[in-house]
C-alpha cells in the first residue's frame, strides 16, 4: 500500500493531466458533429500509430523484471491496435459507398 501512495506522491501532476486530457476529450468528441467522424478517425488513426511506436519502445527499454510497465505497454499495443484495424475497417466502408457500382 506504501508503494502506491509512494507512486501517487511521485506522479500526481502526470495524474491530474491524464484526468484533465480525459475530460478534455470526451467534451471534445461529443461536440463534433456526425458528418466530421470519418475525417476523424482517420486523425485518430494516425495518433494510435504514434501511440503503438511508443508502447513498444516502452516495452523495448522496460527492464524484465517491471511488470507494470511491460504491462501497461502491452495494454497500449494491443487497444491501439484495436483502434487503428477498427478505423481502417471503418474508413474502408465509408469509402466503399461513393465507388461506382459496376
Amino acid at each position: 500500500m506504501e508503494g502506491i501512495l509512494e507512486f501517487f506522491n511521485n506522479n500526481l501532476y502526470i495524474i491530474y493531466l491524464l484526468i484533465f486530457t480525459i475530460i478534455l476529450g470526451f467534451e471534445i468528441i461529443s461536440k463534433v458533429p456526425t458528418v466530421l467522424h470519418t475525417p476523424l478517425m482517420s486523425g485518430a488513426n494516425a495518433i494510435s500509430g504514434v501511440v503503438i511506436i511508443g508502447a513498444i519502445i516502452l516495452i523495448r527499454q522496460a527492464q524484465s523484471d517491471d511488470y507494470f510497465t511491460l504491462g501497461a505497454g502491452t495494454l497500449a499495443v494491443v487497444l491501439g491496435m484495436i483502434n487503428v484495424v477498427g478505423g481502417f475497417a471503418v474508413t474502408d466502408r465509408m469509402l466503399e459507398m461513393f465507388k461506382k457500382k459496376k
